[in-house]
């Protein structure tokens, strides 16, 4: 029997006495800890006094579902005459209220029955047949037949055309229909029983103040030299044509 020296037996016996004490405190329950005591900046008040709140408190879901900023469409590329005023004095056909004369480029801003006409003396003027405006001017008499002279308002208007026709055919006065009504156009008379759109649109601007653009537009219709002569005369006095807002064609006459 082998016979440990008391030296070496006592330091067995604190080795022993050491590892069991280590050992037993390992399971020994350790104390609960807040969240508050793990994460001190969860709920440590800032300068102002409030909770500082995580840098990333916004579930993925709700930024997902937030609505996206759209870009707004550019503005449409419109003439920079459309929607400006004028404050002439309306024509003797369309009086005017005192309110401004709105000048306008865009058809889809009048009434349909209004566009709708329109589009119809287009394609008669087009067709170089003369007759076919008689349907659109309510021909046989009364209020509602469109007004071309001022002489004689009972007068067949389609006979009356066809001898200012500067050719046997009425081609002329034709061509000069379809170029003005491919114009720019007046409203004029607005809340009043004379409202009326009035093509070409210079016969209710001042035409001393024509821009170079609108003088290239009258020049689509006069000549240089009529043009001159109007500008001596104080106004557009050439052709023009008047339909109300309901769609009637109330005249096609010439003149101031």
């Amino acid at each position: 029997m082998h016979i440990v020296p008391g030296n070496e037996f006592r330091r067995s016996i604190a080795l022993l006495a050491a590892a069991t004490m280590f050992f037993g405190s390992l399971a020994l329950p350790l104390p609960a800890l807040a969240f508050s005591q793990l994460n001190p900046s969860a709920t440590q008040p800032n300068a102002a006094g409030k909770s500082a709140q995580p840098s990333h408190d916004k579930p993925v879901e709700e930024a997902l579902e937030a609505p996206s900023k759209t870009i707004p469409m550019p503005d449409p590329l419109i003439n920079n005459q459309a929607g400006q005023s004028s404050s002439n004095t309306a024509s003797s056909n369309a009086p005017n209220s005192g309110k401004p004369v709105e000048i306008l480029f865009d058809i889809s801003k009048v009434p349909e029955p209004v566009r709708k006409l329109r589009e119809e003396i287009v394609e008669a003027a087009a067709s170089g047949d003369l007759e076919r405006l008689r349907p659109l001017m309510n021909v046989g008499g009364g209020l509602n037949q469109t007004q071309v002279t001022a002489d004689d308002p009972g007068e067949d208007p389609i006979k009356t055309l066809h001898d200012l026709s500067g050719d046997p055919d009425g081609i002329e006065i034709l061509s000069i229909l379809l170029d003005i009504m491919s114009t720019g156009f007046a409203h004029v008379g607005q809340g009043t029983s004379d409202e009326m759109y009035v093509w070409p649109y210079f016969a209710e601007k001042d035409i001393k103040t024509l821009t170079t653009p609108e003088k290239v537009d009258l020049m689509r219709i006069v000549t240089a030299g009529d043009f001159s002569d109007m500008q001596e005369f104080g106004g557009y006095n050439f052709y023009r044509v008047g339909i109300t807002p309901d769609g009637k064609w109330k005249f096609f006459t010439s003149g101031e």
